[in-house]
């Protein structure tokens, strides 16, 4: 999870549009018109664990409307979510941090422990204690590992997916080590890329940075904001 700018842009004008005539006419709050905004916003991955890889978008209400029209139809409300994440949030979690107005990665540090040959753990760590930051960490936990056979086997290939893109970036970070000039001109433009709000599991990827900053000063600039 990573702090997204929610730019009024095009598409989100005709999303805000579209749910004041679907508040008005009291249907669905799930139009053509929102979705595309939320998957440009959200840079088409998860805004919880983000997974780019998902067959199963759903639109998530930040702030559980039980019905509360203000709430159900209100476009800082909506986040686009996997199918996982939304099932395993429901209610439960709540309140937790608004990634539009908060840099998560500043409150929870996210780390993968461990390595091939050991037992490895996905560690969230709280630099915050509120209780939104309490109630994210919750549901990160439940998120990667699950709660019920079902989410557990979900969970199991989510940190698959996490695992392989950890590993690809920790190769790109070593050619870029190891490279001559012109050749780490090119990879550092696509470590910069790698570490961009559209990259997936891109909070894990600028916490290992972070954990070195001291070898990768240049790469740790790109995640200042």
């Amino acid at each position: 999870m990573i702090r997204i700018e929610r730019k009024m842009t095009e598409k989100a004008q005709r999303a805000i549009a579209s749910l004041g005539e679907a508040k008005r006419r009291n249907t669905t709050y799930n139009t053509p018109e929102v979705t595309a905004a939320l998957r440009e916003m959200f840079h088409g991955k998860c805004y919880i664990c983000e997974n780019r890889d998902i067959t199963s978008w759903q639109i998530e209400h930040l702030r559980p409307h039980r019905e509360e029209k203000n709430l159900k139809y209100d476009w800082d409300n909506l986040f686009l979510a996997c199918a996982h994440c939304n099932n395993t949030k429901l209610a439960k979690y709540d309140p937790i941090i608004d990634c539009t107005k908060e840099d998560v990665e500043k409150l929870i540090a996210f780390r993968k422990k461990g390595y091939f040959g050991t037992e490895e753990e996905l560690l969230f760590e709280l630099l915050d204690f509120r209780e939104e930051t309490i109630n994210t960490q919750g549901l990160l936990r439940e998120v990667y590992y699950g709660s019920t056979p079902q989410k557990k086997m979900e969970a199991k290939i989510l940190r698959r997916l996490l695992r392989k893109e950890l590993a690809a970036f920790k190769e790109y970070v070593r050619e870029y080590q190891e490279a001559e000039d012109e050749e780490r001109a090119d990879l550092e433009c696509l470590l910069k890329k790698q570490l961009g709000d559209s990259s997936a599991f891109a909070a894990f990827k600028r916490w290992l940075i972070r954990d070195h900053r001291e070898n990768y000063p240049e790469l740790f600039d790109y995640i200042q904001t």
